[in-house]
């Protein structure tokens, strides 16, 4: 069977000592970006590789131009994606440890991975917390994977430009979802990017509400139901998420896809791209 929307814990339980399956570690803080290694070095899944958001995930910065967390090049990730093991016919769980939304990091690795072709990845649902919470075993230290050559299939058709979605926003076949709290939607406690609100059009659907009371996904039919509500009858390939800056949106991406509806794109430079330009509109 292969995974590739979520996974539970007692499913992975089942598979950590199998060859063809990888398992990538993404904790991070945007407060203490190397907070997420030091925890990987203490304790995580045994088996576990560890890809930093900045460094392994994202391209640098550059000011005034790109977001917060740019893409970066197709051969710098296949590069990394070689070493952590992962190549074709490898089963991928990524996992992570973001408070109150499991999975919101992990996210944008799901994501990447998908883009490049590699359907076969899953997101631990619950996460690091829940594993720990169930008594699983861990293990400290740094961990090594055989490498493996990881082939790129990218899907331009899941990546929305800056250009496309001052297009989208206005095009009424389209819709542009944010996906950070509605709080920063609306342009209020805006404490990360320079400037408060969102892109003209767009609607409200925060990432942190695909997750229930116990830290874990809804369920499918819960999800099926909030979705259709927000995107009517729009297909997925007409629909393209942000966030602040690419990475969490991809939250809501695991969400549709796990609710069957298709897999909608992704505004990659996100908020944080948009509002280097003054000359693009802001709404409160």
């Amino acid at each position: 069977m292969t995974f590739t929307t979520l996974i539970s814990t007692s499913e992975l339980a089942n598979h950590l000592n199998d060859p063809g399956w990888a398992l990538v570690d993404c904790r991070f803080s945007l407060i203490d970006t190397e907070q997420g290694r030091r925890h990987y070095l203490q304790s995580h899944i045994p088996g576990a590789v560890y890809a930093h958001l900045d460094e392994d995930l994202c391209a640098p910065v550059v000011p005034g131009v790109t977001g917060r967390h740019p893409l970066p090049k197709i051969n710098k990730l296949v590069q990394n994606l070689s070493q952590w093991g992962i190549g074709s016919g490898i089963q991928v769980v990524v996992y992570d440890d973001w408070p109150g939304a499991s999975g919101a990091i992990a996210a944008r690795l799901w994501w990447t991975l998908r883009w490049l072709g590699h359907d076969a990845v899953a997101l631990l649902d619950g996460g690091w917390e829940r594993w720990k919470a169930e008594n699983r075993s861990v293990v400290d230290g740094e961990e090594v994977r055989e490498r493996r050559e990881f082939s790129p299939y990218p899907r331009l058709e899941f990546i929305a430009t800056s250009d496309d979605v001052e297009v989208m926003r206005r095009d009424p076949t389209y819709l542009v979802v944010d996906s950070r709290g509605a709080d920063r939607y609306r342009g209020e406690n805006e404490t990360i990017d320079p400037v408060a609100g969102h892109i003209p059009g767009a609607i409200s659907a925060p990432y942190a509400e695909n997750i229930g009371s116990e830290g874990l996904f809804l369920s499918k039919k819960a999800l099926q139901r909030t979705f259709q509500m927000l995107l009517g009858d729009l297909q997925a390939e007409n629909i393209v998420f942000y966030c602040g800056s690419g990475v969490t949106a991809a939250h809501n991406l695991v969400a549709m896809a796990y609710a069957g509806l298709g897999d909608a794109r992704l505004y990659v430079g996100s908020w944080s791209e948009w509002i280097t330009d003054p000359d693009r509109p802001v709404a409160k």
